[in-house]
């Protein structure tokens, strides 16, 4: 059955909490300090998957709740949603700078969003037109104004392969974790957030002693205590918890309240929070067409948030959605 007013409003409130915490991952590339990216990238994994560890183990009577393939998944989509995604979006940050990356990452809710109703059509697609124009419009105003203006990308090409691979990882992710939640137990969502975190430290742990051996890590010569040190331990930490603890949590809440069409629509709301993030790190403000921009994007998610929470007014029949909670 379709989800109540009061279960789709909560899932919008997690998915915003969770966009914004995701956003954090766009500043990786500004508080490197003495470090470099990948010493961040790891220190923040390792962390990472230590405090899955302590959370499988707070929960371990959830975690009994799930069978070995979908641990396997859980860890998994870890990788993928976790350590992937954000590479690639530190990858195109360095070479393109903060606002090509965010705008990337806003195409998603109309990629996501034919994928959704393509596979459970909740929304006419007639209706769908108008927020996935503001969408395109806002999101081409950003992108003509990178292109044309003082801060024009230092590598575009390199800069829109991370982009792509960000947003391959986030759609791969999307797509698998919103069909494997629906097979949760209801109490299981926070073990299931805790295995991605430990499938990202686990990678992270095996990838470390090859950056090592390859000289690609600036950590290895330097002292634990030092200043600089507990600069990287800090913002890796605190990065990690905002992303892959408290985005993560809040995500999975809000795709038990939401069906795929409007939770690709919310994800536009991390570009515009990664926009206004990656701006103030380097230290200006948005010009008159990125503001325009962000301000369509806005526009076109708020209209769709409109659309598929009165789902009796858009012509289709209702789905539905096994295994998802309504109350």
């Amino acid at each position: 059955m379709l989800a109540s007013p009061s279960s789709s409003a909560r899932g919008v409130v997690f998915a915003v909490i969770a966009t914004l915490f995701w956003a954090s991952n766009f500043i990786t590339p500004y508080v490197t300090g003495e470090y470099g990216i990948l010493d961040v990238l790891l220190v923040r994994y390792l962390f990472t998957g230590a405090l899955g560890l302590i959370g499988l183990l707070l929960y371990r009577e959830r975690l009994r709740q799930l069978g070995p393939r979908q641990w396997l998944t859980g860890m998994a989509l870890g990788v993928i949603g976790y350590l992937v995604y954000s590479a690639s979006i530190a990858g195109s940050v360095i070479f393109g700078g903060p606002t090509l990356i965010a705008a990337f990452i806003g195409c998603v809710p109309v990629l996501q969003a034919l994928l959704g109703n393509v596979h459970a059509q909740r929304v006419a697609w007639t209706r769908l037109a108008l927020p996935i124009g503001l969408l395109g419009i806002g999101l081409s105003l950003i992108n003509l104004d990178l292109f044309t203006s003082p801060y024009a990308p230092a590598d575009g090409v390199l800069a829109g392969i991370f982009a792509g691979l960000a947003i391959l990882a986030w759609l791969s992710f999307s797509v698998i974790n919103q069909n494997a939640v629906v097979d949760l137990a209801p109490r299981a969502t926070a073990a299931w957030t805790c295995l991605m975190m430990v499938g990202a430290g686990l990678v992270a742990a095996l990838l470390a002693p090859l950056a090592s051996a390859y000289d690609l890590l600036r950590w290895q010569g330097a002292q634990w205590s030092t200043e600089g040190a507990l600069h990287l331990y800090g913002w890796a930490a605190l990065i990690g918890v905002s992303s892959s603890l408290v985005g993560a949590a809040a995500w999975n809440i809000a795709t038990r309240h939401l069906p795929m069409v409007l939770s690709g629509q919310l994800i536009a709301l991390e570009s515009v929070f990664a926009s206004l993030m990656g701006l103030a790190f380097v230290g200006r403000a948005p010009s008159a067409l990125e503001t325009a921009g962000l301000l369509l994007v806005l526009a076109g998610t708020a209209r769709a948030i409109h659309i598929i929470l009165a789902p009796a007014h858009s012509g289709v029949a209702p789905t539905h959605r096994k295994g998802v909670s309504t109350k």
